[in-house]
């Protein structure tokens, strides 16, 4: 097997698709940002501030888990950032490639709250924020995750990953 492949993890605002590209760039590996496998409905109700249900994630959650499943089958790394709120999602994700690491982008709200201000461009308004903050399962020790605080600047965060995951 390959290099694994790598979820990075956290709520919106926690730089979950800026380390993806930066460690894509760095490594060469494949990177998708799970935010564009959403189906236009998700992203509706998303741009409408309406929290999506499990209902809603549950499709998303297995377009993401295929992609995971095709780089682990071929033997290739990738990476892939997706909220993966819940315990339940991550296991779905990690059906995928038993092999699954993950990083979560740890972050209080204040911190979140500031950077979703200063973003532009994206569909998810930042009044959704507080619902997944309720939705959010932090990973605990039995996934083996890596906790990274969002505190660090974006090139530390990928240096802390990339000594964790090699």
């Amino acid at each position: 097997m390959g290099e694994p492949v790598v979820l990075i993890m956290g709520v919106s605002g926690s730089g979950k698709s800026t380390i993806g590209r930066m460690l894509a760039k760095r490594t060469g590996w494949g990177f998708v940002d799970a935010d564009m496998l959403h189906p236009p409905e998700n992203i509706r109700k998303m741009q409408a501030g309406i929290p999506l249900s499990d209902d809603d994630r549950w499709p998303w959650l297995r377009d993401v888990a295929k992609w995971i499943e095709e780089r682990h089958k071929a033997g290739e790394p990738g990476i892939v950032a997706c909220s993966a709120l819940r315990r339940a999602y991550r296991e779905l994700l990690r059906s995928a490639d038993p092999g699954l690491r993950i990083v979560y982008l740890e972050g209080d709200r204040e911190q979140l709250v500031r950077r979703l201000k200063r973003r532009f461009g994206h569909f998810f308004p930042s009044i959704l924020l507080d619902s997944q903050l309720h939705t959010l399962e932090p990973p605990d020790s039995s996934e083996g995750a890596i906790t990274v605080h969002i505190g660090r600047t974006p090139a530390e965060t990928v240096e802390l990953v990339l000594a964790a995951v090699r």
